[in-house]
């Protein structure tokens, strides 16, 4: 397979800015994730210690194997809300006695682990990780269940459950979604740290394997306020649901466990004794590291996306060797499509140099059914503003062959993993397999946009929208006050396309560094080959 050269000039101006800039988001980065860390703060980390609890990230941390990456999924959910940032739940990928598993935490430091609609959205990914990849899944619990005090810490908490997208909606479908893997034959393991009130009490009732600590697992459907008002008992916390009495009379319980760390080790235990075989192949071909230095990814891409780069240049410092074997590199150009592999996966990549054309759009269709023909995941690059538009390129059928491209990625049944390096706008997002079609992971670096059109022409487009219509009424069109409203307009809409704005609302599975893109594609490959990967020969109908 042919070595893909590169031609960036580190030395030039433009790369040093790119560089310089890209490193001051990256510190900005660590920054939140220290305060995602720190959970509720010193003085609720502290409280948790003197009561015998370890954080969350801490449990995690000792039940993985030694020098194991974890791969966390939305860490920077909630930023800029009145929720912590990482709102209150951990939600990952490790290893756990040689067996890749689906971790999630409860953070009991944040608002004693309850559920709100930014932790519930990482909730239900990390069961939808589980379930496409076909992943164990373990759950440290200690959930004080729904938090009824809405995002604004008050007011109604009927409105409030109504205001933040309704409890019920999602952490609801845990139930079923819990049963559903233990019915796929993939395993539930319940890790219960301290209290598990109402629905959090589910947690462990629905699944396969329940491990209990001594003097600190207490799991009822109502606690004994609750339980005070409902039938006027006068019950304690340990014979209404604590450890002893789950694990000697209520049968809930599997295993008590002397204390937090004897609970971590009896779970690296059951899934020791799981016997779990991944049905996908493993790594076939050599992984050596790329010729070009990783390091060199971070000047490649500048804050203003308005400035081209080529994406060879991104492909060649992730994959194995450098080796890239380009499918039709002299049609359709504005899509790049090759063959590569990395950390010896074998992989098709399509990354984006332009619009996407009619030639480009057709390339990409063939290419897709190709890799489904021979079983292989793709990886989708996006800097993308969207498919080219105009009088023309209609007449010459942009549409339907944009279509064929969405057509060909919709039905397509191999993984999909998705990095959005730089734009990713409109429907050319859908094209390049954006969340919204069933992509397995999708990650974004810190330069990333994603919005239905760029913020410029969104306020260009309702300036024309707002003037048009003005001119069908027979009205005066005020162009100054329309100006403000569309620098406004602009403003917004440029702040919400903004990466960090859309991780943080759980739109993606996370914003990592540039120079981390060949490890996190590496973990995501691995976890998709816990199953069979197959393509498929079976597409809707193309319109000729």
């Amino acid at each position: 397979m042919p070595i893909l050269e590169s031609k960036l000039d580190v030395r030039t101006e433009e790369f040093q800015k790119n560089r310089t800039d890209m490193l001051e988001m990256l510190a900005t980065l660590d920054e939140l994730y220290i305060e995602a860390e720190a959970g509720g703060g010193e003085e609720a980390m502290e409280r948790l210690r003197s009561r015998g609890k370890m954080p969350i990230r801490e449990r995690i941390s000792l039940v993985l194997d030694a020098d194991s990456p974890f791969l966390e999924i939305s860490p920077l959910a909630a930023w800029r809300s009145n929720y912590n940032v990482g709102s209150g739940f951990v939600v990952g990928i490790g290893v756990i006695s040689g067996t890749e598993c689906v971790i999630l935490g409860h953070d009991p430091s944040v608002r004693a682990g309850a559920f709100n609609q930014f932790n519930s959205k990482k909730l239900m990914r990390g069961l939808e990780i589980a379930r496409e990849n076909r992943m164990p899944y373990i759950q440290f619990v200690e959930s004080a269940g729904a938090d009824l005090r809405g995002q604004g810490g008050g007011g109604d908490p009927e409105q409030a459950i109504r205001r933040e997208g309704g409890h019920f909606g999602e952490s609801g479908r845990l139930f079923y979604e819990i049963t559903e893997l233990s019915k796929m034959r993939i395993p539930t393991i319940s890790v219960v740290f301290g209290a598990s009130t109402a629905g959090g009490a589910y947690q462990p009732g629905m699944s396969d394997y329940n491990i209990f600590i001594k003097g600190q697992s207490k799991v009822f459907l109502g606690g004994p306020p609750l339980v005070k008002m409902a039938t006027g008992e006068d019950a304690d916390e340990e014979s209404l649901g604590g450890a002893d009495m789950h694990t000697t009379i209520s049968g809930l319980g599997d295993y008590l466990a002397d204390d937090e760390l004897d609970g971590i080790r009896i779970c690296r235990e059951v899934v020791a004794h799981l016997n779990w075989r991944k049905k996908g192949p493993g790594p076939t071909l050599p992984a050596d590291e790329p010729k070009y230095d990783p390091e060199e990814l971070l000047g490649i891409v500048g804050q203003d996306l308005r400035v081209p780069f080529d994406m060879h240049e991104v492909i060649t410092r992730i994959i194995d060797g450098s080796r890239f074997e380009e499918f039709k590199p002299l049609y359709g150009p504005t899509l790049i499509c090759g063959w590569a592999s990395i950390h010896g996966f074998p992989i098709g990549i399509l990354g984006n140099n332009g619009a996407l054309f009619s030639e480009s759009s057709e390339k990409a269709a063939q290419f897709i059914q190709l890799c489904n023909q021979i079983d292989v995941p793709m990886l989708f690059l996006h800097n993308i503003t969207g498919y080219i538009v105009g009088t023309d390129f209609e007449q010459g059928g942009i549409t339907k062959n944009g279509s064929k491209m969405i057509n060909a990625v919709a039905n397509s049944t191999v993984p999909h993993i998705t990095i959005i390096v730089g734009a990713s706008y409109g429907a050319g997002n859908y094209g390049m397999s954006g969340r919204a079609f069933g992509t397995r992971f999708t990650f974004i670096w810190p330069t990333a946009k994603i919005a239905v059109m760029g913020p410029k022409q969104m306020a260009g487009v309702m300036t024309i929208v707002q003037r048009n219509a003005a001119l069908r009424r027979g009205l005066e069109f005020d162009e100054k006050a329309n100006d403000e409203r569309a620098a406004i307009a602009e403003y917004w809409a440029e702040e919400r396309s903004k990466g960090l704005f859309a991780t943080s609302r759980v739109s993606d599975d996370g914003m990592i560094d540039p120079r981390e893109t060949r490890t996190v594609i590496a973990i995501a490959l691995s976890a998709c080959h816990n199953d069979v990967v197959a393509g498929t020969k079976e597409f809707g109908t193309w319109r000729m």
